[in-house]
This record gives structure tokens, C-alpha cells and sequence, in this order.
């Protein structure tokens, strides 16, 4: 019995640690990006946006994105937030991803749907960025 619990306890941990952890708004997560000096992922979605859910349940629940995303401050932005919209670049639509550096550079605006290869490739150019800056 206590074999069990065990393992259910570790398979419990395992299916949680593999979650994005989201800030609750975009001011709370450009101050921690600046505190913490970590890049920040923005994600600016709609309510009714189907591709937006396909991106954070299909994209963004992958294990690897999500691996790349646990160094990063994360928040979700709604398309009709007017004060979060205000200190971020114009979007065409949604999904809009940004990757800011702490320091509130835009590093990389990522438009529309990916599937999570494709959306990995970004990283790539983030991290050569980053490496500059430093």
C-alpha cells in the first residue's frame, strides 16, 4: 500500500511539474523579468481565438516548449487588456507572441498558430540575441 501511494504521489509530481508557470498580469511579470533578469514570453490571445487555444493547449503544453519556457517569465496578455497593450508593440492579430528581454527589448514577435517544432526554431534566434546582449 505504501508502494502505491508512493507512486502515485510521484506520478502526481511528474504530470505538475510539467505546466507553464503564468504571471497574473503583464506589469508583475516585467518587474520579476527586471528583478529576476530572465526573458520574458508574452502571449496575447482573444477569448474567442481557436488558433490561440491550439497554441497553449497543443504548442505550449508540449514538454519540450515547455522545458524552454521554465527560464522564462510567462504571461498571458487579452487582445482588449488596453493598459497591458499599452507597453507592448502593435499586433495584427491573435495569437501574437513577444520575447522581451528584461530590460523590455522586443527580441522576437511571433504571429500566428505553430505546431511545436516550428515554434522551437524561434528559440534559436532568441538565444543567439541574447548572447549578444550580454
Amino acid at each position: 500500500m505504501k508502494q502505491l501511494s508512493l507512486i502515485f504521489m510521484l506520478l502526481l509530481t511528474l504530470l505538475s511539474a510539467g505546466d507553464i508557470v503564468w504571471q497574473k498580469d503583464l506589469e508583475s511579470a516585467l518587474s520579476l523579468a527586471e528583478k529576476e533578469h530572465r526573458l520574458v514570453m508574452v502571449m496575447v490571445e482573444g477569448e474567442h481565438c481557436r488558433w490561440c487555444k491550439k497554441m497553449r493547449y497543443r504548442t505550449l503544453d508540449d514538454a519540450r516548449v515547455v522545458q524552454k519556457l521554465s527560464s522564462y517569465v510567462n504571461v498571458r496578455v487579452d487582445e482588449n487588456d488596453r493598459t497591458a497593450m499599452k507597453l507592448l508593440p502593435a499586433i495584427r492579430g491573435v495569437p501574437t507572441i513577444f520575447f522581451l528581454s528584461p530590460d523590455r527589448k522586443l527580441l522576437q514577435k511571433v504571429e500566428g498558430y505553430y505546431a511545436a517544432d516550428d515554434f522551437l526554431s524561434f528559440f534559436k534566434g532568441i538565444e543567439q540575441q541574447t548572447w549578444q546582449l550580454r
